[in-house]
C-alpha cells in the first residue's frame, strides 16, 4: 500500500482518497489504524463493536445457531439459521458461508464439533464479541444496518471498511468518526501512553492518505 501524508481536514481527506478510486467497480473506503499496543499479551489485544450511522455498502451474509429462536433469526434476515440440524450439515460438507456467525447460549457447547471449521474462518461464536446472545432478533438487525465488529490483527493493526467510495463523503465522515469513537472506548487498561500511533485511509485499489491523529 503506498501513501502519502496530507495535512487535509478529514473531509479533504476523504474527497482525496474518493479521487484517487478509479476502478471501474464501487471500491470500499477503509480505515487502518495502528495501535501502541502488544498483541501477543492477552490483556492488550482490543475488540470492540462500532455501530456505522450508514452502513458499510457491503451485504452482510448471517448464520445463526439456535435451537429456540430459529423463526425469529429468519425474521430478522438471517441467511441461514438452525440448530443441531445445520450444525450436522456443516460437519458433513465441512463448508460455512457466512461472513458472521451468531449463537444462542445454548448451542455453544454443541459448536464444538465444528470448531475447526468455525475457527479458521473467523466465524467462532464468542461472548466478547457479541455474537453469543439471546438478542438474536436485535443483532441480526444491527449487523444488517451496518454493526462493526473489529479487533486487532497479530502486528497491532485494526482494519475496518466504512463505507463505499460512491458515498457522499458526509456520511463516510459519519462512520469514521462513529468508528473511532468505539475504538478508543474499547482502549485496554493495559495499553499505555498514546493509543492511537496512526491512522490512514485508503480506497480498495487506490493509495492511502495519512490522517493526523490530533483530529480524532
Amino acid at each position: 500500500m503506498s501513501e502519502q501524508k496530507s495535512e487535509k481536514n478529514l473531509l479533504g481527506l476523504i474527497k482525496e482518497v474518493k479521487a484517487g478510486a478509479k476502478a471501474k467497480f464501487d471500491e470500499s473506503v477503509e480505515v487502518h489504524v495502528n495501535l501502541n499496543v502488544d498483541p501477543k499479551k492477552s490483556d492488550q489485544q482490543v475488540r470492540g463493536v462500532a455501530e456505522l450511522p450508514n452502513g458499510t455498502g457491503k451485504k452482510v451474509k448471517i448464520i445463526a445457531f439456535t435451537s429456540t429462536k430459529k423463526k425469529e433469526a429468519e425474521e430478522a434476515g438471517a441467511d441461514l439459521a438452525g440448530g443441531e440440524e445445520l450444525i450436522d450439515k456443516i460437519k458433513t460438507s465441512g463448508k460455512v458461508e457466512a461472513d458472521i456467525a451468531l449463537a444462542t447460549p445454548e448451542m455453544m457447547p454443541k459448536l464444538a464439533m465444528i470448531a475447526k471449521i468455525l475457527g479458521p474462518r473467523g466465524l467462532m461464536p464468542n461472548p466478547k464479541s457479541q455474537t453469543v446472545t439471546e438478542k438474536i432478533k436485535e443483532t441480526i438487525e444491527s449487523l444488517k444496518k451496518g454493526r462493526a465488529d473489529f479487533k486487532t490483527d497479530n502486528t497491532g493493526n485494526i482494519h475496518q471498511i466504512i463505507g463505499k467510495v460512491s458515498f457522499d463523503e458526509n456520511k463516510i465522515e459519519e462512520n469514521f468518526q462513529a468508528f473511532m469513537e468505539a475504538l478508543k472506548k474499547a482502549r485496554p487498561e493495559a495499553a499505555k501512553g498514546k493509543f492511537i500511533k496512526g491512522i490512514f485511509l485508503v480506497s480498495t485499489m487506490g493509495k492511502s492518505v495519512q490522517v493526523d491523529t490530533s483530529l480524532v
